[in-house]
């Protein structure tokens, strides 16, 4: 560095006496009255030198100042890491859904009432009466049986009759005893053979079979 600078210095003496010569020179020359052209030719032949200045050295780096004695000291108490933070984690996004109305229900239409039905046409049904009772009657009587005229036994039999639709007995039971088995059985027979009956009707006036209860009376002749 110091090198540079002695070199750079030597330099611009150099020029500066060359510099001042040609000055000398010059005015010698005005003075003793030269010729113009001969300091032209002078100046001509002066070689202008344009010196450069280096540029400014850069500042040395500074060293860093010495270290200054820095006292001991105790190091500092340990210190307790902070109790861990529970971060409770963000619960999940709510999600809303906007409820869409239901349809409107349908308009309800109630159809008119059926026309009422027709009244259902009267019941025929009717039980089964005797036919001519008086007359078949008095023959079952008369048909008196001649062990009990003997006996002189006399009462009332009452039975229970099944009568067929054709108004006919079809079965007997004596249900009510006059005391006399001979009667009993003369009275249940004169039934089947003399009785006659209007047969029951169900509802479409049909003849069916039926049940019924009866009674005949024996009494001895005066």
């Amino acid at each position: 560095m110091a090198y540079a600078d002695q070199e750079m210095s030597g330099n611009r003496v150099v020029a500066i006496i060359i510099v001042a010569l040609i000055h000398i020179a010059l005015g010698y020359l005005l003075i003793t009255g030269l010729a113009v052209d001969a300091v032209k030719n002078v100046v001509e032949r002066v070689t202008t030198i344009d010196v450069e200045e280096p540029p400014p050295p850069e500042p040395e780096d500074e060293p860093p100042p010495p270290p200054e004695d820095i006292p001991e000291t105790a190091p500092p108490p340990p210190v307790a890491p902070p109790p861990p933070i529970n971060i409770a984690p963000a619960p999940p996004p709510i999600r809303t859904q906007t409820n869409i109305p239901p349809p409107a229900p349908p308009a309800l239409r109630i159809p008119p009432p059926a026309p009422p039905a027709p009244p259902p046409p009267p019941s025929l049904a009717r039980a089964a009466s005797p036919d001519n009772f008086q007359r078949w009657g008095a023959r079952i009587q008369n048909d008196y049986p001649s062990s009990a005229l003997r006996r002189e036994e006399q009462g009332t039999v009452s039975m229970r009759i099944t009568i067929g639709a054709n108004g006919r007995v079809e079965a007997c039971a004596v249900t009510g005893s006059s005391g006399s088995s001979a009667l009993d059985q003369a009275a249940c027979r004169g039934m089947q053979r003399y009785a006659r009956y209007n047969p029951a009707l169900n509802d479409a006036g049909n003849p069916v079979s039926s049940t019924t209860n009866q009674s005949i009376r024996y009494v001895l002749p005066e």
